[in-house]
């Protein structure tokens, strides 16, 4: 993996992006910002999951005023989405917002530029301009990834330059699109002219389990070549999906290493035992945990223990029984009935 890029550092609340700091991941509630009981439920589930900043959409006095309230009942950076009308940026600002995502083109005049730019300044909150491949400019628009890739970076400079003249210099930027090769060639060009600190993400991606491939794909590469600063998933699914994608994917990136590993094979014809529950049953155990235990579950005992031998624990199955073992070396034989008991029991006393 190559080194880091070195962009400018960013305060958002309490949370530093840019720089050296790691990859801060990102997701957004998906229930309108005015209903803030179950706004706040909502962050606060996703916090214990190990999100570090929640974006909201701002699309009416109501969702502006509801900042306030929210933001005095959660532990993490709140982000204001916010399109075309520059007065709830301003009252999202009055109210407490920590970050703003606009274009600042599409919110009106440069007057009303300004006066957004003065009051982040003046409350030191961050903006992120967010091009998205959807909602290009005409100016910028193309069918070609190649070309479209290099006008998603056009328009984003059309943005930033509109701050940097106002002296305003806390930007993120992201330059999301649905295809995942036009965005990670966006975010390359992106990473080689601009100093900020780069938010990723593939737009649109899709449902759960296409949007994950889609996603992956497109940000793994990004995230080897280091570049990234802050990170979202975005998948037809429900944002606890978003999060623990995140922490999959960063931690097989080595990126982030408080997290478990489950190592399962893909079952056989000499498979006896029903390899896919139970994995699925252990992983379902492993998501509540914050800690860097490997955890097999394997087809059969003719090579399962071996070729799990570098996980800390695990079960092979055989006929009507499961063999547990700790580094590739056997300890006991279970039953189908005892297994998942023992082995939670036994991955407990080990972390």
């Amino acid at each position: 993996m190559n080194c880091r890029e070195n962009t400018r550092v960013i305060h958002v609340k309490n949370v530093q992006i840019g720089g050296q700091n790691h990859i801060v991941m990102q997701s957004m509630c998906n229930i309108k910002t005015s209903h803030v009981d179950e706004v706040v439920q909502q962050i606060l589930e996703l916090e214990k999951l190990g999100v570090e900043m929640m974006r909201v959409s701002i699309m009416d006095e109501e969702d502006a005023r509801a900042v306030k309230e929210i933001v005095k009942r959660i532990h993490i950076p709140l982000v204001g989405d916010i399109h075309f009308d520059y007065r709830l940026a301003l009252l999202a600002i009055e109210n407490g917002i920590d970050k703003i995502r606009i274009n600042p083109g599409n919110i009106g005049s440069l007057e009303n530029i300004k006066k957004v730019v003065d009051a982040c300044k003046k409350h030191h909150i961050p903006i992120r301009i967010g091009v998205n491949s959807g909602s290009l400019d005409q100016e910028f628009s193309s069918s070609s990834p190649k070309i479209k890739a290099e006008q998603l970076v056009l328009s984003a400079k059309k943005h930033v330059k509109i701050l940097e003249d106002l002296d305003f210099y806390d930007i993120v930027i992201s330059l999301k699109g649905s295809d995942v090769l036009e965005t990670i060639e966006a975010y390359r060009l992106a990473s080689k002219i601009f100093p900020y600190p780069l938010h990723l993400g593939i737009t649109e991606a899709g449902t759960k389990e296409i949007g994950v491939i889609r996603s992956v794909a497109g940000l793994a590469p990004l995230i080897m070549d280091g570049i990234g600063d802050t990170l979202r998933i975005s998948l037809s699914s429900d944002p606890r999906d978003e999060v623990i994608t995140m922490k999959r994917m960063l931690h097989d990136l080595g990126l982030y290493p408080n997290y478990p590993t489950l190592i399962s094979c893909p079952t056989c014809g000499r498979t006896q035992v029903n390899v896919i529950e139970v994995a699925n049953k252990v992983q379902e155990m492993l998501e509540t945990l914050s800690c860097p235990i490997k955890v097999a579950v394997m087809g059969c005992v003719v090579n399962g223990p071996g070729e799990a031998s570098h996980a800390d624990i695990g079960i092979a199955g055989g006929k009507d029984y499961w063999l547990l073992f700790k580094h590739g070396k056997p300890i006991m034989k279970l039953s189908s009935d005892e297994v998942l008991e023992k082995l939670f029991q036994e991955i407990r006393s080990l972390i």
